[in-house]
């Protein structure tokens, strides 16, 4: 993101209408590499085909925000990777983090990794620090330090339905484990702003909050996200693309002030939910219309949703979620030119 789009995004959670109306995605490893020329293994396992991959994404929509930008990433991997889950790479499927614990009785065993040496983690440092001179080179800057959320993380360590199972049976155990997962949260975001001090934002994704109801979110959603988004940037972002009415009011209390979520609710719903504190990334359908329509109902869906907008104030047109695989490129362009 260059200093220029960081103006804009600052802008619009500030509360300032913008003209033309800001776009903005979360691109990674779903739709990159594909949309590029790569298998996803290429672009996990080729520094030269990760810079290139986002390179020509900034290149070609220089009209657009990309968050988190030149995101340094291994799929659902990364963290999980760090606790000694088992990664399966396959050369054009997303990867995945096999569970580490077969019952609840083994989350004794989990311990807090080292957020500097452990997993993926330092592949994700290093990859960022050979790619900066070129990331600045094209005018951009590392802006956000990145992590799954503890919920997600979670789901993956003991599978979510043993997770969602286990918040109910043996609660106290499941505290301990998104204790330490938190607390290595904090950790990893440290270590990101350690590294890359023009870090002024940050991006935690954690779809598994959205599978829990309200007492449940009160009880092991609400403090540990607290806990994480506590860190002096400029920019809280949360993406959550499960349903979220349950949840979404307390965002502003736990610091978001930027939210992606899914296509289950208006941007007016959710608008009202947070009381109009947090800026709105969405809301286009991803698959059915952003994928799989032509640009024609793409730019129509999209004055759809800007002719509804009951306040247009804290808006990031884009799709419900990240980008998913197989957009096309004139379909990315009808969305922004819509805009305009």
């Amino acid at each position: 993101m260059n200093d220029k789009q960081w103006e804009i995004l600052c802008a619009v959670i500030n509360g300032e209408q913008l003209h033309p109306m800001p776009t903005g995605f979360i691109i990674d490893s779903p739709w990159l590499p594909n949309w590029a020329g790569y298998s996803i293994l290429e672009y996990f396992t080729n520094d030269s085909v990760w810079m290139k991959t986002n390179q020509k994404a900034i290149e070609t929509f220089t009209q657009t925000l990309f968050l988190p930008g030149f995101w340094s990433e291994y799929g659902m991997c990364t963290e999980p990777s760090a606790f000694g889950a088992v990664s399966v790479w396959e050369e054009d499927e997303f990867p995945f983090a096999k569970p580490i614990f077969p019952s609840v009785e083994d989350v004794d065993r989990l311990e807090k990794p080292n957020a500097r040496t452990d997993g993926l983690l330092p592949f994700v440092i290093k990859r960022l620090q050979q790619g900066e001179p070129e990331i600045q080179n094209a005018d951009h800057k590392i802006r956000f330090a990145v992590a799954r959320g503890p919920l997600n993380i979670a789901s993956f360590l003991m599978g979510s339905t043993e997770f969602l199972m286990a918040l109910k049976t043996d609660p106290e155990r499941m505290h301990r484990m998104l204790t330490i997962i938190s607390e290595f949260l904090v950790d990893w975001i440290a270590v990101q702003r350690e590294h890359f001090p023009r870090i002024d934002g940050m991006l935690l994704l954690d779809d598994i909050v959205g599978f829990i109801g309200k007492e449940d979110f009160l009880e092991f959603g609400l403090p540990y996200l607290k806990q994480i988004f506590d860190t002096d940037v400029t920019v809280k972002f949360f993406h959550n693309d499960s349903p979220i009415q349950v949840s979404s009011p307390y965002y502003p209390e736990i610091g978001i002030n930027l939210l992606n979520f899914g296509i289950q609710h208006t941007l007016n719903e959710v608008k009202g939910w947070t009381k109009n504190k947090i800026t709105l990334l969405g809301n286009i359908p991803p698959r059915d219309v952003l994928a799989n329509g032509t640009p024609e109902q793409v730019a129509k869906a999209t004055r759809t949703i800007i002719d509804c907008l009951e306040d247009p104030s804290r808006i990031i047109l884009s799709c419900g979620g990240g980008m998913p695989p197989s957009v096309s490129t004139e379909n990315i362009k009808a969305l922004i030119e819509e805009t305009n």
